[in-house]
């Protein structure tokens, strides 16, 4: 029987792959047998990820490249994807991951320069690669986007209220281009992760008594780890996710 999660022969960018969740995402994704795109700010960072995946790997499986991209600039972006193709051939698969947040606080003190770097990382960029791939997808009856959103895009906050706006809005756009795209085979999927292990969420997990609290009102109990949203879009960029599309998966341990 053929393997479900096997995602051989595909070619997948996962931007703001260098660490956290979308170096996780990055790795169990070539470990599945594709070769993946490490992208971020960063030079360095990006070939010292791709280096290591590439050492990890068995013979046959996928591999990594680097490209790196700051997700801000859509001239970066357009390179990005550009140079994907000029390398790899063709793009079946975009992980939208990277994000920020600048701001923590009321909604009525941050900046306009604040709320404009969120909005512009967090959703502009994503629809802008959005644009940039899903021709290609849509002409070959076939591709994936994948956006990391959060399951602060569900909630209201008192400190991280734009932030939460930010990935509310890319739920949004996965739903849109289920709707209009999904007649040609292009799925789109956003991944809503609860508390996890990065160095993102640093200020809620490396304090023992601020992790309790912030992990009391789930079901697990504990936090997550990167791998454990990996899985998730493994799942989902894969023949075993091939009837799901224009939904949010929460993986957030009960909350």
């Amino acid at each position: 029987m053929k393997n479900l999660f096997d995602l051989s022969g595909k070619v997948a960018i996962v931007t703001g792959s260098t660490k956290g969740i979308g170096r996780a995402i990055a790795y169990q994704m070539a470990l599945h047998g594709a070769d993946v795109v490490i992208s971020s700010r960063k030079e360095e960072a990006c070939e010292s990820v791709t280096s290591e995946i590439n050492e990890k790997l068995e013979s046959g499986l996928g591999s990594a490249t680097s490209i790196p991209c700051h997700i801000g600039r859509k001239d970066d972006l357009q390179s990005l994807v550009d140079s994907t193709r000029d390398k790899l051939g063709k793009i079946d698969i975009l992980v939208c991951n990277a994000a920020v947040n600048p701001f923590y606080g009321s909604m009525l003190d941050i900046s306009d320069g604040a709320y404009e770097k969120i909005l512009d990382s967090n959703v502009k960029s994503n629809h802008w690669l959005s644009q940039m791939v899903i021709p290609e997808m849509k002409e070959r009856g076939d591709g994936v986007i994948l956006i990391v959103s959060s399951i602060g895009g569900m909630n209201g906050s008192p400190t991280l209220g734009t932030y939460g706006v930010s990935k509310a809005a890319d739920m949004a756009i996965v739903r849109n281009i289920s709707s209009e795209f999904g007649s040609f085979n292009v799925r789109a999927n956003a991944i809503a992760p609860g508390l996890v292990r990065t160095d993102f969420a640093r200020a809620l997990w490396e304090d023992s008594e601020t992790l309790k609290n912030a992990t009391q009102g789930s079901h697990l109990k504990r936090i997550g780890e990167p791998n454990e949203i990996a899985g998730t879009a493994v799942f989902l960029a894969s023949s075993a996710g091939s009837f799901v599309t224009g939904q949010t998966i929460v993986v957030d341990g009960g909350r």
